[in-house]
């Protein structure tokens, strides 16, 4: 140990950058507004709810898009609530990250091909950050992908990100 390690030692004192203190405390707490539309949305709330307990990750259910982080899409989503959805999303104010939940809100799902009115992914509004497979997936799935996502927040930089 040097000089300088030995003085700082027994303090309470942190070195870092200040992209990894913002990373930190953006991905230790994550608003969102939860955009559940089908099946997959009772999935949503089991995840949420005390057995898999999405606030242990600071996961905080918001009512207004201005004071989300992340949009979590769950379900079927219409030519019609594509247009809502964008709305909600250019609300948001930056960074913003979108959660696309199951395979009806990634591509459609089994109704794009007899149904005129579904969106084919939400994509196609949005940029997606994270897709969660499944029909519909499991509360443990979006676990994972909160997980992906809370990597993909660490390991970015706001300083070279434009805005």
């Amino acid at each position: 140990m040097g000089l300088l390690d030995k003085q700082f030692e027994d303090s309470n004192i942190i070195i870092t950058t200040l992209d990894d203190l913002l990373n930190w405390s953006r991905l230790s707490s994550v608003w969102q507004l939860h955009f559940g539309l089908a099946c997959c949305a009772i999935e949503m709330m089991a995840a949420s709810a005390s057995h898999y307990d999405f606030d242990r990750f600071g996961v905080i259910p918001r009512p207004s898009p201005r004071q989300a982080d992340i949009i979590i899409i769950s379900g079927t989503v219409t030519l019609k609530m594509g247009i809502r959805i964008k709305r909600l999303f250019e609300q948001m104010a930056n960074p913003k990250y979108i959660i696309s939940m199951g395979s009806c809100s990634n591509c459609g799902g089994p109704y794009w091909q007899h149904g005129y009115s579904v969106l084919k992914g939400i994509d196609r509004v949005i940029p997606v950050d994270v897709y969660v497979p499944g029909c519909p997936p499991r509360p443990e799935a979006l676990l994972e992908g909160l997980l992906k996502l809370r990597e993909k927040i660490r390991n970015e930089s706001l300083a070279k990100k434009k805005l």
